[in-house]
């Protein structure tokens, strides 16, 4: 991590936030890289981007720089480029969201760029995973659900979400536009309605990032999937470690699921909503940090799943569980972590 920090800037002077948007580990431990090397002197902060100093200039090899890599400009690395219809359903959802429920930190909430949330219905279409098929969103802070809606092509969506606002915002939207987004007021923790168990083709969320807010998210969706179900949701690398991947890898494996795409950077998310700021982990840095110009910094993989056989959750669904919302040893962004400056 501390090489390839040090490589970057040798290319250019960079931000704080142009640093972070070009990581792939876990926020805690970026913090502590970028201290460790501004307290040995490798590097230097003008006040507003950081540099090498001579000594960080001796820690690299300069033919490094000379080989050049990035991810396609066109796709932005998901795979997957919007035509037709799909442009037009981006901007009829960009209108629709802009009446949506402000995030609010009880519910851990923050919710991706349209385009993101447009490209993942892309990316399910493409694999013919949207029409004539049955939907379960456990959590809809994005609102895929409208953009699933907007398509005209799935056979029924159901919402399962603990904000009561939202299943108000879902009428308001389902009477204005003739959608029938059903929704309901759940939260994961609790039992799986036994309605829902094994009824729905295909599961879409972006789970806590807690162990047991992952399992039980992901659990919790493959219950409701039928025989050969396919499942879709998102995981970072900022807050969740090597051993949460590998401990939700070994997880579908025992659900009798296989993963069939990765796609990292596939979601991003804005940071700061006005009503939530998940920044204020700046104050951990040994240096000054500006407030983010408006990077995205925060980037979500999308991992896509098959059912192989029958679904065999790892979570009873009659069960009620317990569930660590907050992971105080790797997360950094949960503003209650800090005094607001």
């Amino acid at each position: 991590m501390e090489s390839q920090i040090l490589y970057a800037l040798a290319e250019s002077r960079k931000s704080v936030w142009e640093l972070l948007e070009a990581s792939h580990h876990p926020l805690k431990d970026f913090v502590e890289a970028v201290n460790r090397l501004y307290e040995r002197g490798y590097i230097g902060s003008d006040g507003e981007t950081l540099f090498l100093t001579e000594e960080g200039r001796r820690q690299i090899n300069p033919r490094c720089v000379e080989f050049k890599s990035w991810v396609c400009g066109r796709c932005r690395g998901k795979r997957v480029l919007m035509d037709g219809r799909f442009r037009e359903v981006l901007e009829e959802f960009r209108e629709i969201v802009k009446g949506r429920p402000a995030p609010t930190i009880d519910f851990f909430q923050g919710y991706m760029h349209e385009r993101d949330v447009v490209e993942r219905v892309a990316l399910m279409h493409y694999y013919g995973d949207v029409a004539g098929k049955d939907f379960i969103l456990v959590g809809d802070d994005d609102l895929l659900s409208v953009a699933l809606a907007l398509t005209r092509l799935p056979s029924r969506i159901l919402v399962l979400d603990i904000d009561r606002r939202l299943g108000d915002f879902i009428g308001k939207v389902n009477k204005d536009h003739g959608f029938e987004i059903e929704f309901r007021e759940y939260d994961v923790s609790d039992p799986l309605p036994e309605d829902l168990v094994e009824s729905f083709d295909v599961f879409s969320s972006e789970p806590l990032e807690t162990l047991s807010g992952l399992r039980a998210f992901v659990s919790r969706g493959v219950s409701c999937l039928r025989e050969g179900g396919v499942g879709y949701f998102g995981l970072t690398t900022i807050e969740a470690s090597r051993r949460k991947w590998r401990s939700i890898q070994r997880a579908l494996i025992a659900m009798n699921c296989v993963i069939t795409d990765i796609i990292r950077g596939f979601s991003t998310y804005p940071m700061n909503y006005g009503t939530i700021n998940y920044e204020l982990f700046v104050q951990k840095f040994k240096f000054p940090v500006k407030p983010n110009p408006g990077i995205d910094w925060y980037k979500s993989a999308l991992i896509r799943f098959e059912v192989v056989g029958k679904p065999k959750p790892v979570i009873d669904w009659r069960k009620k569980i317990r569930i660590q919302y907050v992971d105080l040893e790797e997360d950094l962004t949960y503003p209650g972590l800090y005094e607001k400056p």
